[in-house]
């Protein structure tokens, strides 16, 4: 069953993962949002994280879990960036591929069944 988080980005522009080559690249809320949506369809960003990983068979095979039927919506609201994730990933997936994207630069808002 899906869930639909509700994130918010207090400062788009510090909401950046510790590796530049896998946190976010985006300025505004419609890329936040594409590029979080390719994080959770496609299994590309927790490959190049894993492979980082000084022993990357023992990383936990759950967390490159991937939902293609994600979907992320993103909003720009005064300052921040507020996003919709509705996804059937376990929250654990989910909350490991933003802190990749944007580090501590995030916050969950609610949950809700989708």
């Amino acid at each position: 069953m899906p869930t639909r988080y509700y994130i918010s980005l207090p400062d788009p522009a510090r909401a950046r993962g510790g590796d530049d080559s896998l946190a976010f690249r985006a300025h505004g809320a419609d890329g936040f949002a594409a590029e979080l949506q390719d994080a959770l369809r496609s299994g590309g960003l927790f490959e190049r994280w894993r492979a980082r990983q000084d022993e990357p068979d023992d990383v936990d095979p759950a967390l490159g879990a991937t939902d293609a039927d994600a979907t992320v919506s993103g909003k720009q609201d005064d300052l921040h960036v507020d996003l919709v994730v509705t996804t059937s990933l376990p929250s654990a997936v989910l909350r490991q591929r933003l802190g990749l994207l944007a580090g501590s630069g995030w916050q969950l808002r609610d949950v809700t069944a989708a």
